[in-house]
């Protein structure tokens, strides 16, 4: 980068232009004969004029599908490779975290690694020094600090790999899908750290699958396919248009295979006839065929685009020769407002596929949008829960009560939505009495 372009951008920021970058298609050992008679189709194109630009103190992710450009990119931001076209302007140290042993050297012990990753970024021995106990303690590895890290699981790596470049303060944090390594607590403590660093002007660049953790994370997000830059805005808009594509990508693969069992037409309806809605019943009629009478295990879930559903209900039904109509009846569906997607697959009594596992229909779905949830917290399902609010007793300092309600008077609270249905913790002398005291909570049963 020019020294006039660095000058120009703030610390922290980054600016990518254009960037192309191809691979050999073949996985052969290159000959110079090959490079002289090489053809133009013998490269793989992985970046396609891809263009970046992220303010200082911005967390932006990277989403897409395996293969679509995104570990690329972040290895040309840090410098582990460079692009065949296009420039790459950083100002300020980064701190990356793009594969489970990167910048971690095998024969050196934890502490040594330590020390050698913060002088490659710039600071002195008293500096890393002045972090060695908090980067230790996080990576929880002060019985193995002084052991080589070859004899380091693959989670004490990436623990130690995280807590490296997270406590050394770089200007620009890097972190790839290598915290899927780690368990759940270690990923939850990741995010609880990268949500620091970020309150502390930290530039955050985060490649994730896991959705959750990137509405969680970032409020920015691009979705890359095929290395062109499909979509850059907002994370909810960037993530809608993104399941659509999975949701797309799985109908096209799922409609070349010839299963026993064929869902021919699905037909998703609310009460009256009308848009399924929040917290009410949705009808689900299928239309399948079959080339013989099969005893059928039936299974429909709800999921945002991926495999994964929210939750999945199962029927054991007797489908003669020929095509059979069944209708599914989904009651008090807790779904928040927004486009899901109906999945469906059968097996046998033998556990032998008869309908490959595939989305089969789009659900959308009106009612109350989606609260915004606290930075840092995933949310795995958007499963809307509704719930009111009231004080209990003399109204004490901090109860939670509507700007506009009289005092013990109730102010309902629709739209909560949480991935699970939190505990009913007991009422407390001057504090939140729990809705059950009150009235009956709404479960949002699914029956069929």
């Amino acid at each position: 980068m020019s020294s006039d372009v660095r000058r120009s951008l703030p610390t922290g920021a980054l600016r990518i232009e254009h960037i192309w970058k191809r691979y050999h298609a073949t996985a052969a050992r290159p000959l110079l004969r090959d490079g002289l008679r090489r053809h133009a189709d013998d490269w793989m194109w992985v970046l396609r004029d891809a263009s970046l630009e992220v303010e200082p103190g911005e967390s932006v992710a990277l989403v897409g599908l395996n293969g679509s450009g995104k570990s690329t990119l972040l290895k040309i931001l840090t410098g582990v490779t460079f692009p065949y076209a296009g420039r790459v302007h950083t100002a300020g140290r980064i701190g990356a975290l793009i594969a489970v042993q990167a910048g971690i050297h095998p024969d050196l012990t934890g502490r040594e690694n330590i020390y050698f990753n913060g002088t490659v970024l710039g600071l002195s021995r008293r500096e890393v020094h002045r972090r060695l106990d908090s980067i230790v303690e996080f990576a929880e590895l002060s019985d193995a600090i002084d052991r080589q890290v070859k004899r380091y699981s693959s989670g004490m790596q990436m623990r130690l790999g995280f807590s490296v470049a997270a406590f050394l303060e770089p200007d620009i944090l890097v972190v790839d899908e290598a915290l899927a390594v780690g368990d759940a607590s270690f990923q939850q403590r990741c995010l609880d750290r990268m949500r620091q660093v970020q309150q502390q002007g930290t530039t955050l660049l985060f490649v994730s699958h896991d959705m959750a953790a990137v509405e969680a994370m970032c409020r920015r997000s691009v979705w890359l396919d095929q290395g062109v830059v499909q979509a850059d805005g907002d994370t909810p808009s960037v993530l809608h248009a993104y399941r659509v594509g999975l949701e797309e990508k799985a109908r096209e693969l799922s409609a070349q295979v010839d299963d026993p069992v064929r869902v021919l037409d699905v037909t998703i309806t609310g009460a009256g006839q009308g848009r399924p809605r929040t917290n009410e019943d949705v009808a689900v009629s299928l239309l399948l065929h079959t080339r013989e009478t099969r005893t059928v295990r039936l299974s429909i879930g709800v999921s945002e685009g991926p495999s994964t559903p929210m939750f999945v209900v199962t029927r054991t039904v007797e489908l003669p020769a020929g095509r059979s109509g069944l209708v599914c009846r989904l009651q008090d569906v807790p779904l928040p407002a927004g486009r899901f997607y109906l999945w469906a697959g059968a097996t046998d009594a033998a556990d032998r596929t008869l309908v490959t596992w595939r989305p089969v229909a789009p659900l959308d779905v009106e009612g109350p949008p989606r609260p915004r949830v606290p930075a840092g917290v995933m949310v795995p399902s958007p499963i809307h829960v509704a719930s009111s609010w009231h004080g209990a007793g003399a109204e004490p300092s901090g109860t939670i009560r509507d700007q506009t309600a009289e005092p013990h008077q109730i102010s309902e609270c629709a739209g909560d939505q949480l991935g699970h249905r939190p505990a009913e913790e007991p009422a407390v002398a001057g504090g939140l009495e729990p809705p059950s005291a009150r009235e009956p909570h709404r479960t949002g049963r699914l029956r069929v």
